[in-house]
């Protein structure tokens, strides 16, 4: 006797969600508003690119910051400063962090830390995002001594406040002009 098999596909239930992509070790996504990118963000790029097959700056938009740039701006700036690193690309991402990460099959989520207040902001994040994605982990790279101090606020008052000939001691070359002609607008 014969079992009949319904010829209907069976549909999947909305609680199901999406198959994701297996985490690959060895992508990694520094993730961050990079508004603007500094030279302390290309030191842990350059460092980070080293430890990973391919590492994407994920540049993410965050709703509780008042942006200097657009993020096709950060975008564009992100890619013009980090076209030597051949391991390196610069996408845009909405949303939470580990969900981009797992989304694009990175195992890895690289960030820099520049003082103890970042350290526990950090430990946080990661506390988290190992609660919502047991998959990816995180890597913490301590920021060179030469850019621990480094912040967007920081270069902001020096944009803000005459100080534009010093930005290149701060951020990439790229981004010195534009930084000065959008503080000059605001």
């Amino acid at each position: 006797m014969g079992v009949l098999l319904s010829q209907t596909p069976i549909q999947p239930s909305a609680n199901m969600k999406p198959p994701q992509p297996t985490p690959s070790p060895r992508v990694a996504v520094f993730t961050g508003t990079f508004d603007p990118l500094t030279l302390g963000h290309v030191d842990v790029i350059k460092r980070g690119r080293m430890l990973f097959d391919k590492l994407i700056v994920g540049i993410g938009i965050n709703p509780n910051k008042q942006a200097m740039f657009t993020v096709e701006e950060r975008v564009g700036l992100a890619r013009e400063a980090l076209a030597s690193f051949e391991n390196v690309t610069v996408e845009a991402f909405e949303g939470l962090a580990v969900h981009y990460v797992r989304s694009i099959g990175a195992g890895v989520i690289l960030r820099g830390v520049r003082t103890l207040s970042d350290m526990e902001y950090e430990f946080a994040m990661s506390l988290t995002n190992t609660r919502l994605d047991p998959g990816v982990e995180t890597v913490f790279l301590m920021a060179d001594g030469e850019f621990s101090h480094v912040s967007s606020s920081l270069i902001r008052q020096i944009a803000t406040f005459g100080g534009g000939e010093s930005l290149g001691l701060f951020v990439p070359e790229i981004c010195v002009r534009p930084i000065l002609e959008k503080s000059a607008k605001s």
